[in-house]
């Protein structure tokens, strides 16, 4: 996997401040999107064991929340086997802090078994996250004023709660 920027102090993807992860690669490549370079498998820098030896040194400083992963799309199966010993690894290092995700493929997509974006990996990752931002970004939706997305198709899934009732949850702060 490919990374194209980690973000120490990131305050607009998810409550408090947060380090951001932005991922390579992904196949969805919605009209205007925001970071269409991630678009590439191979835009940015190799994710390495140093990479992630340094997201946990930031993750860990008291004042940071937790982490969110984006990109690019976390949810392509080459993104998601280099991402889960990340978030396993913070669950268990780090259990006070958050994981949110934003995915361009909806939760039913990404659950739906033989789907792009549902591998081995899919659902070991989605019981680590704590938050699910999904949702392509439709410009014709795009609405400035809402919390932590960009457009008003996208939602954010409270997973520990879906998970739980076997429905989807919002998230709500």
């Amino acid at each position: 996997m490919y990374y194209g920027q980690i973000k120490d102090c990131d305050i607009a993807d998810g409550p408090g401040v947060r380090v951001s992860l932005f991922v390579s690669g992904c196949t969805n490549r919605c009209k205007n999107c925001f970071q269409p370079q991630t678009w590439d498998f191979d835009f940015g820098e190799p994710y390495t064991q140093k990479t992630e030896d340094d997201i946990i040194k930031l993750l860990s400083r008291p004042y940071i929340s937790g982490l969110t992963v984006l990109g690019g799309e976390p949810f392509e199966p080459s993104n998601q086997r280099a991402e889960l010993p990340l978030l396993k690894r913070v669950k268990s290092e780090l259990p006070s802090k958050t994981i949110w995700i934003y995915s361009g493929f909806t939760l039913e997509e990404i659950r739906s078994k033989g789907s792009h974006p549902n591998c081995e990996c899919t659902e070991e990752i989605l019981g680590l996250v704590d938050v699910l931002v999904d949702g392509r970004f439709v410009e014709e939706l795009k609405d400035i004023t809402l919390l932590f997305r960009g457009s008003s198709n996208q939602r954010l899934i409270d997973m520990r709660s879906t998970l739980k009732e076997g429905k989807i949850v919002l998230y709500d702060r």
